[in-house]
Protein backbone atom coordinates (compact mmCIF):
# COMPACT_ATOMS: atom_id res chain seq x y z
CA UNK A 1 0.00 0.00 0.00
CA UNK A 2 3.26 1.97 0.80
CA UNK A 3 4.53 1.50 -2.43
CA UNK A 4 1.57 2.89 -4.38
CA UNK A 5 1.47 5.59 -2.18
CA UNK A 6 5.01 6.35 -3.53
CA UNK A 7 4.38 5.80 -7.10
CA UNK A 8 1.61 8.25 -6.84
CA UNK A 9 3.44 11.12 -5.78
CA UNK A 10 5.98 10.32 -8.33
CA UNK A 11 3.59 10.74 -10.86
CA UNK A 12 2.02 13.88 -9.53
CA UNK A 13 5.76 15.60 -8.97
CA UNK A 14 6.22 13.98 -12.52
CA UNK A 15 3.20 15.82 -13.71
CA UNK A 16 4.33 19.19 -12.06
CA UNK A 17 7.41 19.11 -13.38
CA UNK A 18 5.61 18.32 -17.20
CA UNK A 19 3.66 21.47 -16.44
CA UNK A 20 6.81 23.95 -15.37
CA UNK A 21 8.32 22.75 -18.21
CA UNK A 22 5.34 23.40 -20.45
CA UNK A 23 4.84 26.85 -19.14
CA UNK A 24 8.78 27.34 -19.35
CA UNK A 25 8.76 26.24 -23.29
CA UNK A 26 5.67 28.83 -23.89
CA UNK A 27 7.18 31.91 -22.25
CA UNK A 28 10.62 30.75 -24.22
CA UNK A 29 8.35 30.63 -27.61
CA UNK A 30 6.68 34.00 -26.77
CA UNK A 31 10.09 35.75 -25.80
CA UNK A 32 11.49 34.28 -29.81
CA UNK A 33 8.87 35.80 -31.34
CA UNK A 34 8.48 38.92 -29.85
CA UNK A 35 12.61 39.56 -30.78
CA UNK A 36 11.82 38.17 -34.21
CA UNK A 37 9.39 40.75 -34.91
CA UNK A 38 11.46 43.69 -32.80
CA UNK A 39 14.40 42.82 -34.81
CA UNK A 40 11.90 43.05 -38.36
CA UNK A 41 10.44 45.86 -37.13
CA UNK A 42 13.68 47.47 -36.25
CA UNK A 43 15.58 47.10 -39.52
CA UNK A 44 12.89 48.88 -41.42
CA UNK A 45 12.10 51.66 -38.94
CA UNK A 46 15.77 52.10 -39.72
CA UNK A 47 15.76 52.43 -43.37
CA UNK A 48 12.45 54.35 -42.81
CA UNK A 49 14.59 57.24 -41.57
CA UNK A 50 17.25 56.86 -43.88
CA UNK A 51 14.43 56.63 -47.13
CA UNK A 52 12.73 60.08 -44.74
CA UNK A 53 15.95 62.49 -44.65
CA UNK A 54 16.05 61.82 -48.50
CA UNK A 55 13.06 62.87 -49.32
CA UNK A 56 13.80 65.18 -46.85
CA UNK A 57 16.50 66.57 -48.19
CA UNK A 58 15.08 66.08 -52.03
CA UNK A 59 11.86 68.32 -51.11
CA UNK A 60 14.14 70.99 -49.88
CA UNK A 61 15.67 71.04 -53.28
CA UNK A 62 12.74 71.00 -55.17
CA UNK A 63 11.22 73.27 -53.41
CA UNK A 64 13.91 75.93 -53.78
CA UNK A 65 13.92 74.96 -57.64
CA UNK A 66 10.23 75.16 -57.97
CA UNK A 67 11.09 78.61 -56.11
CA UNK A 68 13.61 79.90 -58.68
CA UNK A 69 11.24 78.49 -61.96
CA UNK A 70 8.17 80.46 -60.33
CA UNK A 71 10.18 83.85 -58.75
CA UNK A 72 9.85 83.64 -55.36
CA UNK A 73 11.39 81.13 -53.03
CA UNK A 74 8.38 80.60 -50.86
CA UNK A 75 6.12 79.84 -54.65
CA UNK A 76 7.97 76.84 -54.35
CA UNK A 77 7.60 75.49 -50.65
CA UNK A 78 3.43 76.54 -50.81
CA UNK A 79 3.73 74.23 -54.12
CA UNK A 80 5.80 71.21 -52.68
CA UNK A 81 3.08 71.89 -48.88
CA UNK A 82 0.13 71.70 -51.67
CA UNK A 83 1.63 68.24 -52.90
CA UNK A 84 2.52 67.32 -48.96
CA UNK A 85 -1.58 68.19 -48.06
CA UNK A 86 -2.47 65.93 -51.46
CA UNK A 87 -0.25 62.93 -50.27
CA UNK A 88 -1.68 63.42 -46.84
CA UNK A 89 -5.59 63.35 -48.05
CA UNK A 90 -5.13 60.38 -49.90
CA UNK A 91 -3.73 58.80 -47.32
CA UNK A 92 -6.68 59.67 -44.59
CA UNK A 93 -8.55 58.06 -47.71
CA UNK A 94 -6.84 54.84 -47.62
CA UNK A 95 -6.41 54.58 -43.97
CA UNK A 96 -7.96 51.25 -43.09
CA UNK A 97 -6.27 49.51 -46.38
CA UNK A 98 -2.76 50.72 -44.75
CA UNK A 99 -3.84 49.56 -41.20
CA UNK A 100 -5.04 46.74 -43.04
CA UNK A 101 -1.68 46.14 -44.65
CA UNK A 102 0.32 46.93 -41.18
CA UNK A 103 -1.68 44.14 -39.24
CA UNK A 104 -1.08 41.61 -41.70
CA UNK A 105 2.46 42.13 -41.96
CA UNK A 106 2.88 41.53 -38.17
CA UNK A 107 0.56 38.29 -37.71
CA UNK A 108 2.56 36.93 -40.61
CA UNK A 109 5.60 37.73 -38.57
CA UNK A 110 4.35 36.39 -35.40
CA UNK A 111 3.54 32.81 -37.18
CA UNK A 112 6.11 32.71 -39.40
CA UNK A 113 7.91 29.29 -39.06
CA UNK A 114 11.47 30.00 -38.18
CA UNK A 115 14.13 28.42 -40.79
CA UNK A 116 16.32 25.86 -39.10
CA UNK A 117 20.10 26.32 -39.89
CA UNK A 118 20.62 22.23 -39.69
CA UNK A 119 18.25 22.23 -42.77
Amino acid sequence: MKEKGILIRMLIDKAEQFGKTNIELYKLKAIDKGTDVFASMASRIVIIIIVALFLLLLTLGFAFYLGEVLGKIYYGFFAVAGCYALIAILIAIFRRPLEDLFNDYIINEIFKEKKNASN
